[in-house]
């Protein structure tokens, strides 16, 4: 859908530590009007199904990628704040009416961050990523938006990969290593093949997410070593090399959340399977997933429950302006509980927090029904008429 007042540029913006990136900008009319940006930290949002709805109600778009779009292996979000601190420099000097950021799932997250490090202080704000990766956010311009839209916004990918991560992995080199005890996938611990659903119990479930915590530490604990490995070398040409070397960390299997198969535990209107498929038990071991090739540095920046600093909950503490929360009431990743306790977590005095039906990407929970695009777009619509 478009409309004849509407003018599509592509632009590619330098951030101020010197990386590009690349953005679309679609304006409606003279251009003084409102203006929605969309970004996610790994994913090209550039034809975002919102876009038509948005352009359609007169309210332009600007779309931009990350320095790592399609590439977890090297996702910094702390660098990613500074992809989007040159977008929203971009917007702010184009004179728009009114900015809003929409983000949508990781992107939630990412601009929750973002508005957090914006309005912190320079001095105060990150000087490093966990790992040690410098990054100059107490030098950056970080303009603040007037609005802010989360739609079905998940707790943060670390978060997110701890409830995904299949604990019954015994050893990290070997893709097939099991521990029967903690198998997601094994009819003695509730497991039923589809279309029947498993039924795990409050004991295996607690015994599960204890393991699932435990692996994460255990990789934090390699990436960790890692990074004090490199930080140790020294300046002879034996010790560079082993400084310059980034070493890659593979993590399989992360598509095992209990509660893709059961939907018994924490329920909403959700289908059988997860954000990656129909069959998360044959899922889990092919090569979709979240983190499955990352380095120490992007391990403990973005998919590291215990030291992200990319956590919603935590981050919303410092989004202060008016702010539209809309829970898909399907979603696989953000669960009722989620989204209550992210919208309690948030500082702005204006919020609001909307429940329409749809599954986390936008689609519909049934055939035929309206979508959660849809039905998302309907409520910025309402939402953006009393504040733009």
């Amino acid at each position: 859908m478009s409309t004849p007042d509407v003018r599509t540029t592509t632009h590619e913006l330098k951030t101020s530590d010197g990386a590009r990136i690349a953005g679309v900008l679609h304006t409606v009319g003279n251009g003084r009007g409102a203006v929605v940006s969309i970004m996610h930290p790994r994913q090209d949002v550039t034809h975002h199904p919102l876009i038509p709805a948005l352009l359609a109600a007169g309210i332009s778009v600007w779309t931009q990628g990350s320095r790592s779009v399609n590439n977890d292996i090297a996702l910094v979000h702390e660098q990613t704040l500074l992809d989007v601190a040159a977008g929203q420099t971009f917007v702010a000097k184009r004179d728009f009416g009114t900015t809003i950021t929409l983000g949508h799932s990781g992107g939630a997250t990412l601009y929750a961050f973002y508005q957090e490090q914006a309005l912190t202080p320079p001095a105060e704000r990150h000087a490093a990523s966990p790992s040690g990766v410098p990054v100059d956010l107490p030098g950056a311009t970080m303009p603040v938006p007037d609005l802010t839209i989360f739609l079905a916004p998940h707790p943060g990918q670390g978060v997110l990969l701890e409830r995904l991560i299949d604990p019954s992995v015994t050893d990290e080199s070997d893709p097939l290593s099991v521990d029967p005890a903690l198998d997601p996938f094994d009819p003695a611990n509730g497991f039923r093949e589809p279309p029947e659903q498993a039924r795990y119990s409050p004991e295996f479930v607690e015994r599960y997410r204890e393991g699932q915590q435990a692996r994460v530490r255990r990789i934090d604990a390699v990436a960790l070593a890692h990074v004090d490995a490199q930080q140790a070398a020294g300046d002879d040409q034996g010790s560079r090399r082993a400084a310059d070397t980034v070493p890659v960390i593979p993590v399989y299997r992360t598509d095992a959340d209990l509660r893709s198969v059961d939907l018994s535990i924490d329920p909403n209107d959700r289908l059988y399977g997860s954000l990656f498929g129909r069959r998360p038990h044959r899922g889990n071991y092919r090569l979709p997933g979240f983190a499955r090739v990352v380095t120490p540095a992007s391990w403990l920046s973005t998919w590291s429950a215990n030291h992200s600093r990319a956590n919603f909950v935590r981050n919303a503490a410092g989004v202060v302006t008016p702010t539209l929360l809309i829970e898909l009431t399907g979603d696989q990743a953000c669960f009722p509980a989620d989204a209550r306790a992210m919208h309690t977590a948030l500082a702005a005095t204006d919020r609001t927090h909307v429940r329409v039906a749809g599954q986390h990407f936008g689609q519909a929970i049934e055939p035929g029904a309206p979508t959660g695009i849809e039905l998302a777009a309907e409520q910025i619509r309402k939402w953006l008429a009393d504040r733009v």
